[in-house]
């Protein structure tokens, strides 16, 4: 487990517990599961019939961009798994907090591909899963990566921690 990601303080754990059992957390994994059997429904039937009428490049277009929307919603999904797993007790907060168990894969699932000429279902699941993935970042941003500079000491206290030990009080 990096440092960065370690939950060296009790409130960390208490945040991500806080979170699994939140109201957003059961309607933001509802959202995602929902999406994921969506889109896999859609990619096997009438996605997978829309691609066959479009053009050589559209088509190609659609593959890249249908593999994009599958990467988002593996990561989202994973990642709620995660929580889900804290929620119901199988996962220690501790262990969520590994890089393995975070979001990953910005780089693709964030990249801007090209929507001209594909299919309308399609274009809107991507920007569905995109919304839904950069809410998912936000939360683990929040619950795992900015409180570590909350942790950090506060410059006042600091010093008046050092008079006290220099003058032996």
């Amino acid at each position: 487990m990096s440092e960065l990601n370690a939950p060296s303080t009790p409130w960390r754990a208490e945040v991500i517990q806080d979170f699994a059992r939140s109201e957003l957390f059961q309607r933001t994994f509802q959202e995602g599961m929902d999406l994921v059997e969506e889109t896999a429904g859609y990619l096997d039937g009438a996605g997978r019939q829309a691609s066959k009428l479009l053009s050589r490049n559209a088509a190609l277009a659609y593959a890249a961009e249908s593999m994009r929307l599958t990467t988002r919603l593996m990561q989202v999904a994973s990642w709620l798994l995660v929580q889900r797993a804290v929620r119901e007790g199988d996962m220690p907060p501790s262990a969520a907090c590994e890089d393995r168990y975070r979001l990953a894969a910005a780089d693709v699932c964030l990249a801007n591909g090209a929507a001209e000429g594909l299919p309308t279902e399609l274009v809107g699941l991507l920007d569905r899963s995109e919304r839904l993935y950069e809410r998912v970042r936000h939360l683990d941003k929040r619950m795992y990566v900015e409180g570590e500079a909350d942790e950090a000491p506060h410059p006042v206290l600091s010093q008046h921690d050092r008079l006290k030990t220099a003058f032996g009080n």
